[in-house]
C-alpha cells in the first residue's frame, strides 16, 4: 500500500468527522444523548461501507469496481483496522497527564465511597457476563466463554477499550468479540443517558434529588462542550513551554509514557517468560495490549514532574486536546470497520449481554448507591453509574443534570475516584488481563476470583460507608 493511499486514507477520517459534525449539529435528538461527532461519523461510515450500502452496490457493480463494496473503498478500510490499537496508547498515556497526582489518604477521604462502589459494579460485571456466558450463551448458542469479559470491556471499558482489545480478541480465537464490545459499547452509552435521565427525573419526584436543574439547563454550548470533549474540562490557559514547541513538548511527553509503557510489556513478557511460565507453560502477558501499561507510563512522567516541580510546564488542556483528537480517530475508524455480519449472526447473545449488564447496572446504582455511599448518594452514585455504561463525559453530564449548581461534592469525588479506578479496571490492567487469564485458566477461575473480590468489596462497602454507621459515628463525636 503506497503513503499516497495512506495519507489519503487518514483524509477521509477527516471528511467523515465534519460530516458527523454536521449531522450533530442539525439533529437535535443525536445532540440530546451527547453522542460526539466522531461516534456520528463512524456509524455514517459503517452504514456506507461494505456491511450495509456494500450489500446493495455489489448487486449493481462488477466485483473489481472502485465502489463494489459501498462508498468507501477496501484500501482505505485496510489503513482503518488497526489504527484503533494505535491510537489507543495515546488516549491511555495521556490519561494522568498534566494531573498533580494527590497522596493515597486525600484520595480516600474525598473519594473512599465511590471507589468502592465502582469497583463493586464493575467486578460484578464480571460475575454476571461469566455466569450468563457459562449457562446460557456457551451451552446453547455455542459463544466463546471469552464472551464473558464482554460486560465489563465495554459498559465500563467504553468504545476506546473494546477497540483497542481488537488485537486480544484476535490473538486469542475471538475476533467477532471485539465487534461484539463495540456494538455493546454504543448501547451502554444509550443506556447511560437514557435511564440516567430517566432515574432522575423520578428521583426528584421523590425528593431523592435535591438540586435537579433538569435537561433544560444546558444551553446549546454546553451540550456541544459535553458531547465534544469526552469530559474533558477545556478551560485552562496553555502555557508556554521554554524552548520547545508547546504542542511538540506534549507529544514528546506522550510518546515517553508509551515508551515506559513499551518497556515495562517487554519487561514482563520476559520475567514470565524466565520464571512462572517456562514452570507452567502457561503465559499471559503476551497477550495483554500496550495500553494499559502506558498509562503507567503517563503516570510515572507525571509523578518524575511533579518531583522536580516542573509540572507547570505540563498543559492538562493542550494533553485533553491531543487526546481528544486521538479518541476521534479511533472511533471513526473502530465503528466503521465494525461487523454487522457479526453482531447479526449472535444477536441473541448480544441483546442478552445488554440486558443483564443495564439490570446490573441499575440494580447497583439504586440499591447499592444508598447504602455504600453516606452523603449525596444519589448525585454521587449517578457519576459512577453513567461511567459503568461506557463513557466518563455520561457519568459528568447525569452529575451535572442533578447537580448544576455543584452543590454537592459529586464531581469532586468522582475525579478523584478515577486515580484509583481506571489504572485496574474500566480499561486498566484488570481489563486487559482478563482475556488472556480467561483463555489460559478457564471462565471458572476467573469467575470464582472475580465473585470473591465482588463480595469483598461489596461487604466492605455496606459496612465501612453505611450511612447509619457514619450518622452514629457522627452523633458520638
Amino acid at each position: 500500500m503506497s503513503p499516497n493511499m495512506v495519507g489519503f486514507s487518514f483524509i477521509m477520517i477527516g471528511v467523515f468527522l465534519i460530516i458527523g459534525k454536521v449531522v450533530r449539529l442539525h439533529t437535535k435528538w443525536l445532540r440530546n444523548l451527547f453522542l460526539p461527532s466522531s461516534i456520528i461519523a463512524g456509524f455514517i461510515a459503517l452504514f456506507l461501507g461494505p456491511d450495509a450500502l456494500g450489500r446493495l452496490t455489489s448487486q449493481f457493480l462488477a466485483e473489481g469496481s472502485l465502489f463494489y463494496n459501498g462508498l468507501i473503498p477496501e484500501f482505505i478500510l485496510d489503513v482503518w483496522r488497526p489504527l484503533p490499537g494505535m491510537f489507543i496508547n495515546i488516549v491511555f498515556a495521556a490519561l494522568f497527564l498534566g494531573k498533580k497526582v494527590p497522596s493515597i489518604k486525600k484520595i480516600w477521604n474525598i473519594a473512599g465511597p465511590q471507589i468502592v462502589m465502582g469497583q463493586t459494579v464493575s467486578w460484578g460485571q464480571y460475575v454476571i457476563g461469566l455466569l450468563l456466558t457459562m449457562f446460557v450463551l456457551t451451552p446453547f448458542f455455542d459463544v466463546n466463554p471469552l464472551a464473558g469479559a464482554l460486560i465489563e470491556i465495554s459498559f465500563v471499558g467504553g468504545h476506546g477499550t473494546a477497540a483497542g482489545l481488537a488485537s486480544t480478541f484476535d490473538s486469542l480465537g475471538f475476533a467477532e468479540g471485539a465487534d461484539l464490545a463495540l456494538g455493546l459499547a454504543t448501547i451502554g452509552i444509550l443506556v447511560g443517558v437514557v435511564a440516567g435521565i430517566i432515574i432522575i427525573n423520578i428521583g426528584h419526584r421523590k425528593g431523592f434529588a435535591k438540586h435537579v436543574g433538569g435537561t433544560d439547563y444546558f444551553t446549546e454550548e454546553e451540550k456541544e462542550r459535553l458531547g465534544e470533549s469526552y469530559g474533558f474540562e477545556m478551560e485552562q490557559q496553555v502555557k508556554e513551554a521554554k524552548a520547545i514547541e508547546p504542542l511538540a513538548f506534549h507529544l514528546s511527553l506522550i510518546a515517553v509514557a508509551i515508551a515506559i509503557g513499551y518497556v515495562l510489556q517487554q519487561g514482563l513478557i520476559l520475567l514470565e517468560a524466565a520464571t512462572w511460565g517456562a514452570w507452567t507453560d502457561v503465559y499471559l502477558f503476551p497477550f495483554v495490549p500496550l495500553f494499559p501499561l502506558a498509562m503507567i507510563g503517563g503516570v510515572i512522567v507525571q509523578i518524575v514532574f511533579d518531583r522536580f516541580d516542573i509540572h507547570m510546564y505540563i498543559d492538562q488542556n493542550l494533553i485533553s486536546k491531543i487526546s481528544g483528537f486521538a479518541l476521534d480517530v479511533l472511533l471513526v475508524s473502530a465503528l466503521a470497520t465494525l461487523s454487522l455480519q457479526v453482531i447479526g449472526e449472535n444477536i441473541i447473545p448480544f441483546l442478552l449481554l445488554a440486558f443483564v449488564a443495564t439490570v446490573w447496572n441499575i440494580f447497583a446504582f439504586l440499591y447499592l448507591g444508598p447504602r455504600m455511599i453516606p452523603e449525596y448518594w444519589f448525585e454521587r452514585g449517578l457519576g459512577d453509574f453513567g461511567q459503568a455504561t461506557g463513557m466518563t463525559a455520561t457519568g459528568l453530564l447525569l452529575m451535572k443534570v442533578a447537580d448544576p449548581e455543584y452543590r454537592t461534592p459529586a464531581l469532586m469525588g468522582f475525579g478523584y475516584k478515577q486515580i484509583l479506578f481506571e489504572p485496574f479496571v474500566g480499561g486498566g490492567l484488570v481489563t486487559a488481563a482478563s482475556l488472556p487469564f480467561i483463555f489460559q485458566f478457564g471462565p471458572v477461575v476467573f469467575l470464582i476470583i472475580s465473585t470473591v473480590i465482588t463480595v469483598f468489596f461489596l461487604i466492605f462497602g455496606l459496612v465501612k460507608f453505611n450511612p447509619k454507621r457514619q450518622l452514629a459515628k457522627n452523633e458520638n463525636q
